[in-house]
């Protein structure tokens, strides 16, 4: 039978931790426990946008070969594929600037109210 963990474990635990992260700070890494919620809030906002625009451009993907399968002809065909690559690049674009707005925003300091 496995042995249950001691406080005495748990506290070791801890001061290894508060010790590894003093020597990121030492290393460079500045205040690195002063990150916050805020910013991680951020980080998980952008992981969350970026995960709807895979899901969206799958979508379309999806959409597309539909059409190419339904095509009657090789004009009808061109005309898909120069609408699909167009809309690529403008959600691409559109993506872009969101992640840039909301990099900045995460990184910005915040004014005391």
């Amino acid at each position: 039978m496995a042995e249950k963990s001691t406080s005495a474990d748990t506290s070791k635990a801890k001061d290894a931790s508060i010790n590894a992260a003093a020597q990121l700070q030492e290393a460079g890494l500045g205040n690195i426990l002063g990150v916050g919620t805020a910013w991680i809030e951020a980080v998980s906002d952008m992981s969350a946008e970026l995960a709807h625009f895979v899901a969206e451009r799958i979508k379309e993907d999806v959409k597309t070969q539909h059409e190419i399968l339904h095509c009657r002809n090789v004009t009808d065909l061109q005309h898909i594929q120069a609408d699909f690559i167009q809309k690529a690049i403008d959600q691409y674009q559109a993506e872009t600037g969101k992640l840039i707005e909301m990099g900045s925003d995460a990184f910005a300091p915040k004014k005391a109210d």
